[in-house]
């Protein structure tokens, strides 16, 4: 069902139109993540959609009774309210129906005239649809649920929420967002201040909901587990692709590619056209090159197609150290409550370490202590020969925000550096012209943190320590980091709790589990999941062995066993194999079709059938992709 439509969308401020002419839809059940370079104009867009602010031009249209709601960044409470009381907040219009319901009731035991009490009949049974559309009568238990899933503990409900850090406010905010499910969920960064459990939570709770949502979010894991589609906020236009982040992160290359084909193959057309008529506009076929001429004039043109530029980031040359980075034995270190103990891992030359596990677990403490910033309470640390550390500090304090880029950056124990030097690392980092000028504490979270990681060049050290460095990049700039790390010649370690940086970047993981104890994985992420589900697996089959065990009433159903296979779960509905390959093999010749026809010539004389073709070819290929994997599930499950 149709919720929210938008046309002809334009906002612009003092700098120029952010985008113009935009507009899309939004159905129920469509999960649409928004993603674009720093500054296109996402959140803007969000506030538009939410009323929050107003477009130049166009305008938004609401489905009769649908609600849109947007996850603010700012919380703002009533004073003095509890926690538990401040989420359940989010549900006072079910609460004030639940109210009206039971008034009705009341009317209707009373009433004597037919038109009366048809009347209330009437009323009552729409409000207890309502509200177990809503599943009303579970109020505090839904409260409980979202609560517990967003990380705060039973013993908390009943604290003011003012007493609340920042990042626990932002989560109550989103708590009462979740609870009041509004129709359109616009979810900027919902993210943030989440640790890791909290977000897979999260993640599993979004994919349950029928609502809509558009979701603003750097978090490209949480992207691709949650989102069916993606829109692009780009050169001051949006383009919709199907699929998750990973799959429009390969359609949108494609696309360029094809689309610059497009672009490419009309302009070499309309040129050759052109060069006829230039040859006999004045000759006997003069007639003919007046007709040619008339005709390309109405030819759409295309317009040449353009890539969000990725920074090109890269570290250098770096001395070479030995070949044990570090070594750590039994290593201890507590607060309050231990952080972690007995820990013993070696990083040899040439690896990257990754460090995860929730917030306040001690992942920050534990790069102090290997930095020798900090003493550990037991164990020991031994550092290799020729190591040397560079830091990167999460909260960007190495840079003086007093200072020009520049300057900020310039190594100071280093005379034989020039400034046209600089000027080339700063802009390997995507700092041009005069940004370099500009004073650090003029800089938006994003340069910020591509200049620190340009100190770090600038130091020539063989060793990152980086702390939490995707924090303010956009994914675009995450991803040349990746890369500059995958290409980086000494070692690295890395405190993260973005789960798609630490799987393409680390090959060792050392995850804290907030109780002291770390285990040590030897692989990304993925195989740090993997054996989370594994281990999960084992749990379950144990757990039934115990119960079959257990003295019972014989039947004639077969026991479980540890040696039970345990079948997945379907992610699809039940079809048959041999209905799925007939429509693989329709649809296959669907796209060589496409592909013919693409490779028309005549084809690009049409603008907009260029566009609808492409558009055709895009969608095929994103459901082809569907059916093999449905086909892979029945030819296992059925």
């Amino acid at each position: 069902m149709l919720l929210l439509s938008c046309a002809g969308l334009s906002r612009g401020f003092d700098e120029g139109p952010l985008f113009q002419d935009i507009g899309f839809e939004l159905q129920s059940g469509e999960r649409v993540g928004l993603v674009g370079p720093n500054g296109a104009g996402k959140t803007t867009l969000l506030r538009i959609l939410a009323g929050l602010d107003r477009p130049d031009e166009g305008a938004v249209r609401l489905h009769a009774g649908a609600r849109v709601n947007l996850l603010r960044q700012q919380p703002v409470f009533e004073p003095e309210r509890t926690l538990f009381v401040e989420a359940r907040s989010a549900l006072d219009e079910l609460l004030a129906a639940h109210d009206d319901m039971i008034r009705t009731a009341e009317a209707l035991a009373t009433a004597t005239e037919e038109s009366e009490r048809k009347t209330l009949a009437a009323r009552y049974d729409r409000l207890n649809e309502l509200l177990r559309h809503h599943d009303a009568y579970n109020v505090d238990h839904h409260v409980e649920q979202v609560l517990d899933g967003l990380g705060f503990r039973r013993d908390e409900y009943e604290r003011p929420v003012e007493t609340f850090s920042g990042g626990q406010q932002s989560r109550v905010m989103l708590a009462k967002l979740l609870l009041a499910s509004p129709d359109v969920m616009l979810l900027d960064e919902p993210s943030n201040h989440l640790d890791i459990d909290t977000t897979r939570w999260l993640e599993d709770y979004l994919i349950k909901q029928p609502e809509a949502m558009l979701i603003v979010s750097h978090d490209r894991y949480f992207l691709d587990r949650v989102v069916n589609k993606v829109f692009e906020l780009h050169g001051k236009r949006i383009d919709s692709y199907p699929g998750n982040f990973k799959q429009y992160w390969r359609l949108r290359q494609e696309r360029y590619e094809m689309e610059l084909k497009a672009w490419e193959a009309q302009r070499e057309y309309i040129g050759k056209q052109e060069e006829y008529i230039r040859r006999v506009h004045y000759g006997q076929l003069h007639k003919q090159a007046a007709s040619r001429q008339k005709a390309i004039d109405k030819i759409e043109r295309l317009e040449r197609p353009t890539m969000i530029e990725t920074p090109f980031m890269h570290f250098g040359g770096v001395r070479r150290s030995g070949d044990v980075v570090l070594h750590v034995e039994d290593l201890v270190k507590s607060y309050d409550r231990p952080l972690f103990k007995d820990l013993n891992f070696t990083l040899h030359r040439g690896k990257r370490l990754g460090i995860m596990g929730p917030n306040g677990s001690g992942k920050t403490t534990l790069l102090r202590v290997l930095l020798g910033e900090e003493e550990a309470d037991g164990g020991k640390v031994q550092r290799g020969h020729l190591v040397e550390f560079g830091y990167y500090d999460q909260h960007l304090n190495s840079l003086p925000p007093d200072k020009t880029v520049i300057r900020a950056v310039w190594p100071e124990a280093d005379p034989d550096v020039v400034e046209q030097g600089m000027r080339d690392l700063l802009g390997r980092f995507g700092l041009t012209g005069d940004q370099v000028y500009q004073r650090v504490g003029n800089l938006s979270g994003g340069e910020k943190s591509r200049a620190a990681l340009a100190k770090l060049v600038a130091q020539g050290v063989n060793v990152l320590i980086l702390d939490e460095p995707t924090n303010h990049l956009d994914l675009w700039a995450c991803d040349a980091l990746e890369q500059a790390l995958l290409e980086f010649e000494g070692t690295a370690i890395v405190v993260s709790h973005d789960r798609y940086f630490l799987n393409r970047v680390v090959d060792v993981l050392l995850v804290l589990d907030g109780s002291g104890n770390v285990q040590v994985i030897h692989g990304n992420y993925d195989t740090y999941e993997l054996m989370r589900a594994q281990s999960a697996r084992a749990e379950s089959v144990s757990s039934a062995t115990k119960e079959t065990q257990r003295p019972t009433i014989p039947t004639r159903q077969p026991s479980a066993t540890p040696s039970a296979k345990v079948k997945r779960k379907r992610q699809f509905p039940y079809r048959k194999v041999e209905e799925l390959e007939t429509d693989i093999a329709a649809l296959e010749t669907e796209i060589q079709e496409l592909e013919q026809t693409l490779a028309s010539p005549d084809l690009y004389r049409d603008g907009e059938r260029v566009k609808q073709t492409t558009k055709a070819f895009e969608e095929a290929k994103a459901r082809l992709q569907y059916l093999y994997e449905h086909w892979e599930e029945a030819v296992e499950l059925n």
